[in-house]
């Protein structure tokens, strides 16, 4: 029997219809109002990436999450830039939209370009101004295609709240690297820089650091940048190792390139507070040299007598008493000649200031650029039982180590050119010792003259050690008496990452479950196969172009189909 359809069935037969897509609507409309309430009251995102590059760490949600007060971040990426440029742009932007949320809006950032003016005298001005408050104009080349770009830029940001102002560098890397690497790598610290440039702005400084005197060791002015760093961060001090009766007080001690020997007395306040889960920091020279005691008829360095081998023969270290040479090194000026009564004086490398570029890949020495050394030694580990280590720095393939007593002469750099003559690889300088370690003066007498109660095994601690004690001195302008920069090179105008190392091993010392592991992300490149895209590019074009339509198309047909098939019946 067939259905008879008359105008009131079809009139009632629409209304319902249309009843259902009113219901339909409103039951829509009401979802997405409660999923927004939802989402506004409760914070969540998922990053689908392999690598995770859109996810901030634990460490700085917490940082963030406890902010009392606004903080301004004032990024200077802004204009056209090159396609690495951009993506340093936007993965900042990206960070600090992060930032803003989880900080519930305390951390407030803009983009402004510092080449908008027009006026030449003003925005020169405005360079110089951005200049003294750390951030300094970067050229550097990107790949565009099949061209290289040149561009100009204040690769930098400054964070402020309250009266706090301080500058945070978004280009590092090492700059022997390609450009889109160190743009990568650059990208790679990106949440670190902010995170730690905010941390220094909004909070108070989260450790107490000694600086050990008493031995002849680096003070000011020598060391006056390195200190000034910490003092941004944390609470430094001095402290004369001979006065004191302990060093409790200290989260992290300071020990660089003491001159003097210990006594035994002192020896032991340094072996207690390790031994009680204090931290240290060892920069230490195996050989007297200095390049002001050098002549050209020679000179005979000596090993120092520090009375420390034995204490750090226990924790798994040792540095020997020779020097590095390495055919990568820094440049001194020497006279070559005269012209008249006027010597003549050309930058010529001194082997004995190797240039280190080789790091471990832990995150206080990852992406470093190039540190600067000075008359360094050789270090060896020796069995400590329950004590990880993991060397930081070494020398190039071409070194080598010269024993002492060892001859130095102003005319080593004219005799010391054949390759075959540093033929060692690889010669580590620094170390990383981690664990419970024992005491020195087990099975020793304790020192008279002291009341801490002997311990010989405690809690769990690290002591980072560098075989060389100049590593953390600056140069001194000779004119105006001022510290310098730590890693400025006034005879070559170069920049090392000296303060970068020396600033990272503080953090992780301090603080090492905290903001430094962030150095360790990793975001990998996936660059196209350019010459693969060059011969497909009209097959991807076409599909592109005509996929999408091809679709639309089908669609449009399909649903005509369906809809003629429904009203024929």
């Amino acid at each position: 029997m067939v259905e008879q359809t008359t105008p009131e069935t079809q009139k009632i037969k629409v209304e319902s219809r249309r009843g259902q897509d009113w219901t339909f609507f409103l039951v829509a409309v009401g979802l997405l109002l409660v999923l927004n309430f939802v989402a506004s009251r409760y914070f969540f995102r998922i990053d689908l990436t392999e690598d995770k590059r859109y996810s901030i760490s634990d460490q700085t949600k917490n940082l963030l999450g406890a902010l009392k007060e606004p903080v301004q971040v004032t990024v200077y990426l802004e204009g056209e830039f090159p396609a690495g440029f951009r993506r340093l742009q936007n993965s900042t932007r990206e960070i600090l939209e992060e930032f803003r949320l989880y900080s519930d809006g305390n951390v407030q950032y803009q983009f402004i370009d510092p080449n908008t003016n027009t006026n030449e005298q003003a925005r020169n001005q405005f360079y110089s101004q951005l200049a003294q408050k750390g951030l300094q104009p970067t050229n550097l080349f990107a790949q565009e295609g099949d061209k290289k770009v040149e561009k100009i830029v204040f690769p930098g940001a400054l964070v402020s709240a309250g009266n706090k102002e301080t500058a945070a560098i978004l280009l590092r890397g090492s700059q022997a690297a390609p450009p889109e690497e160190r743009l990568n790598q650059s990208i790679e610290g990106l949440e670190y820089e902010l995170a730690s440039a905010i941390k220094k702005v909004a909070s108070t400084s989260a450790g107490r650091v000694g600086v050990l005197q008493g031995h002849g060791e680096l003070w000011l002015p020598q060391a006056a940048d390195f200190l000034g760093t910490l003092s941004e961060y944390y609470t430094v001090n001095r402290v004369d190792l001979t006065q004191v009766p302990d060093l409790n007080n200290f989260n992290l001690v300071v020990l660089m390139k003491p001159t003097k020997p210990f006594s035994e007395l002192d020896k032991y306040k340094l072996d207690q507070f390790l031994i009680r889960g204090g931290k240290m920091l060892f920069m230490l020279d195996g050989v007297r040299a200095s390049l002001d005691n050098v002549r050209e008829e020679g000179f005979l360095a000596f090993p120092y007598d520090l009375n420390l081998q034995d204490l750090l023969f226990r924790y798994g270290v040792r540095v020997n008493p020779d020097l590095v040479q390495d055919l990568n090194a820094s440049f001194i000026p020497m006279v070559t000649g005269y012209m008249g009564n006027q010597p003549q004086t050309q930058l010529v490398p001194w082997r004995y200031y190797p240039l280190i570029s080789n790091f471990s890949q832990l995150p206080l020495t990852r992406h470093l650029d190039a540190v600067q050394t000075k008359f360094v030694s050789s270090l060896d580990t020796v069995k400590a039982p329950g004590i990880k280590k993991s060397p930081l720095l070494w020398t190039s393939q071409y070194s080598r180590k010269r024993d002492s007593p060892v001859s130095i002469s102003l005319n080593d750099p004219r005799v010391d050119r054949d390759p075959r003559l540093f033929s060692q690889s690889a010669i580590p300088i620094g170390y990383l010792l981690e664990g419970k370690f024992q005491s020195v003066f087990k099975n020793r007498p304790v020192p008279e003259g002291t009341n801490i109660p002997f311990q010989a095994e405690g809690k769990a601690s690290q002591l980072v050690v560098f075989s060389d004690g100049d590593l953390a001195a600056n140069e001194v302008d000779p004119r105006s008496g001022r510290p310098l920069e730590l890693g400025f090179d006034r005879f070559t105008r170069s920049r090392f990452a000296n303060k970068e190392l020396l600033k990272n091993v503080a953090d992780y010392l301090l603080d090492e479950k905290g903001l430094i592991e962030l150095r360790g992300k990793e975001i990998k490149l996936r660059p196209l196969d350019k010459a693969k895209l060059r011969e497909e590019r009209t097959k991807w074009q076409a599909i592109n172009l005509g996929l999408p339509l091809a679709l639309l198309l089908l669609f449009g047909v399909t649903k005509f189909w369906l809809r003629k098939r429904k009203y024929a019946r």
